[in-house]
């Protein structure tokens, strides 16, 4: 199997991650911020500039409240501060459904203003036309099946995919839809276990897992939920690797001790003509 490994001063490519198709387990993070890019960098394949953040950084409800702008925007952090994963930011929704040439246009945005090597839609059989113009226009571009966060209004919640026979129908044709148009691979999101592991065995291409299972060629969470900084409820599919939550509300409840008691700033915080001469 030909290595994935960035050459020299260069990042892991969509081309790169495709050859990890049953290989070592590809390690995928979202990052919306430059320090925490600069942070994740060293240690995975993958940086998603997810539309999550619409709702980790920004406080909406759902993933509906991202815009082109707030994509662009944060995808340029992530580059500034990433050299070695491949970058892939997120198209949000609205911006690729209506067309073709709409979805080729928004993803033709996103490229040049940020930089990023690949971007990420949601949808299967319906959205394989989007995926094969994009690809055809020479973006690498990633899938995602099963959980549709933008289509959560339309759902009435988040539902859990791959329970009926129906659906399982369903999904396996929007996998096969995704690989057909062209994605270098295509994210598995809040599907029943044997299901996402029987989709992961029939696709050539990586399956990335979100509550999915540990047979996808990868995993992916969202590097809040991941660290313990999320404030509201954490999904199930989570594990938590720290909390930094308690360590925030520490801090922030010390700091704000000192100033109250005069505690800070002290001598050593200061400049002083005898300690700071020109």
């Amino acid at each position: 199997m030909a290595s994935d490994a960035p050459a020299a001063g260069g990042r892991i490519t969509p081309a790169g991650l495709l050859r990890r198709k049953g290989g070592v387990p590809i390690v995928c993070l979202t990052a919306y911020t430059y320090p925490i890019a600069r942070l994740l960098d060293p240690h995975v394949d993958l940086l998603l500039v997810g539309d999550s953040v619409a709702m980790v950084l920004h406080g909406h409800e759902t993933t509906l409240g991202a815009t082109m702008d707030m994509m662009v925007a944060h995808g340029q952090a992530v580059m500034r501060g990433s050299s070695n994963a491949c970058v892939v930011v997120d198209m949000p929704a609205g911006s690729y459904e209506d067309s073709v040439e709409n979805a080729v246009a928004s993803a033709r945005r996103i490229v040049d203003e940020t930089g990023c090597d690949a971007v990420k839609l949601e949808g299967g059989v319906t959205m394989a036309p989007q995926i094969a113009a994009i690809v055809a226009a020479g973006i690498p571009v990633m899938g995602h099946i099963g959980l549709l966060p933008q289509s959560v209004e339309k759902e009435g919640g988040y539902k859990i995919k791959g329970r009926s026979d129906e659906n399982i129908v369903q999904l396996h044709a929007d996998a096969r839809a995704v690989e057909a148009a062209g994605a270098f691979s295509v994210v598995i999101e809040g599907t029943m276990e044997p299901v996402a592991a029987a989709l992961s065995a029939m696709l050539a291409i990586p399956t990335i897992g979100i509550g999915a299972s540990p047979k996808c060629d990868g995993q992916i969470l969202v590097i809040d939920d991941a660290i313990g900084l999320t404030v509201d409820r954490v999904p199930k599919f989570v594990k938590q690797y720290a909390h930094l939550r308690d360590i925030v509300a520490d801090a922030a409840a010390a700091y704000a001790n000192d100033v109250r008691s005069g505690a800070f700033p002290a001598p050593e915080h200061l400049f002083t003509p005898d300690k700071d001469k020109a």
